[in-house]
């Protein structure tokens, strides 16, 4: 019996909306902007898009989104976050706002703008466990990485060590944790859309 298809929203109050919606449809998923606590509880899953993280902290309190969406995530929603996602999914965000929410639904200690003022947007091809067809290219746009990564997430991708990364080299970049996914970099912009695939088959297990 084929698979259904999911429906899988993107949180588009800030941030690559667009973009994850058209590679979620190529990923076989039917995509859906959410704004409003009624779109989320009609989704299966739950794309956190790139952007400004802090931004979309105090948006989600805006639109009364942010107890909600940690209630769904806390009885097991699905959800991928790229970049600024990955940073809200967190437990813990260095060298962030105070006042930024986080919400704790991954094990992880990130750092907000890791790569620094010197690479501000990097490029690297990474081995990224899950993913079949050889190596992804990454695109790291004032990118996080993971300083500590609790016992239950799975690191999926490390920055190798080669001379452009620098101080990246070795660094988390990828991880999953139950039914919850998150990268550094923007599957989003390479037109490659195995990550998402991923996810959606992450959503249809769930």
């Amino acid at each position: 019996m084929p698979k259904t298809k999911p429906v899988i929203g993107v949180l588009a109050l800030q941030g690559d909306v667009r973009e994850h919606a058209a590679m979620l449809e190529k990923a076989g998923a039917r995509a859906l902007p959410v704004r409003r606590e009624r779109e989320l509880s009609e989704v299966d899953g739950l794309v956190l898009p790139g952007g400004e993280s802090t931004t979309m902290s105090r948006l989600l309190e805006t639109f009364e989104l942010l107890d909600p969406l940690r209630a769904r995530l806390a009885e097991g929603l699905p959800a991928f976050g790229s970049c600024a996602g990955m940073i809200l999914l967190a437990r813990q965000a260095l060298d962030g706002r105070q006042d930024q929410h986080q919400l704790d639904a991954l094990d992880v200690v990130v750092r907000r703008n890791a790569f620094g003022r010197q690479v501000d947007s990097f490029e690297e091809d990474l081995d990224v466990e899950g993913l079949e067809g050889g190596p992804l290219h990454a695109v790291f746009i004032r990118a996080p990485w993971v300083e500590k990564a609790g016992a239950g997430v799975r690191v999926l991708a490390r920055v190798p060590r080669t001379e452009a990364a620098g101080a990246a080299a070795d660094r988390i970049v990828a991880i999953r944790q139950g039914a919850v996914l998150a990268t550094a970099f923007h599957p989003e912009l390479t037109g490659d859309e195995r990550v998402h695939r991923l996810f959606v088959g992450i959503v249809q297990e769930t």
